[in-house]
């Protein structure tokens, strides 16, 4: 059973996952139009103003059948309980708790946990992950911590993200233990 519902597969159809921080709802048409245009065909939309929720709502509303609307900087049960009743297509956490890992598991919804240290990546081993956020990305060793833990944790992917660049996430792209990259060089 993938304890992640899928996102490994979601992430391997879109290597690159645009961040974005939409604080009015009058932006999240035009945001999802110019990804669109791009051939994006998938966003993270943080938790980072107080009207994320509803410019969640209007992505959720506009957006074409084939794009994934997610939501990242998820730190409570709270709001994965309001990402469910929103029927979001992913959820990305900066960090993982045990409360978080069982609220995760019950939403069914494909979810990325953040990690930052070995201890992180085994501790969500231990709940039977294997696809991680390397956040931040810049400050977590970057493309010498990726290579490393590749050798360490050779069953983990990651998709990088914080203090990202275009550059930088090709470079990723190209590793092995690498499925997607995230950043807001794209917005």
């Amino acid at each position: 059973m993938d304890k992640q519902f899928g996102v490994h597969t979601l992430l391997k159809e879109n290597p690159i996952v645009p961040v974005a921080s939409i604080s009015e709802v009058s932006q999240v048409d035009q945001v999802l139009s110019d990804l669109s245009a791009k051939g994006v065909r998938c966003i993270e939309i943080t938790l980072r103003s107080e009207s994320a929720f509803e410019v969640l709502e209007r992505a959720i509303r506009i957006k074409e059948a084939h794009f994934k609307v997610g939501v990242g900087t998820i730190v409570n049960t709270n709001q994965i309980a309001r990402c469910k009743a929103l029927n979001v297509d992913f959820m990305v956490s900066p960090g993982l708790t045990p409360e978080l890992a069982r609220a995760f598991d019950d939403a069914g919804i494909p979810f990325l946990p953040g990690v930052m240290t070995p201890s992180e990546i085994i501790a969500g081993m231990g709940y039977g992950l294997s696809t991680f956020k390397l956040f931040p990305f810049n400050l977590a060793g970057g493309i010498k911590a990726i290579k490393t833990y590749g050798s360490v944790f050779p069953e983990v992917k990651f998709c990088p993200t914080g203090g990202l660049t275009e550059e930088l996430a090709q470079e990723c792209l190209k590793l092995p233990n690498v499925v997607a990259a995230g950043g807001s060089w794209l917005l």
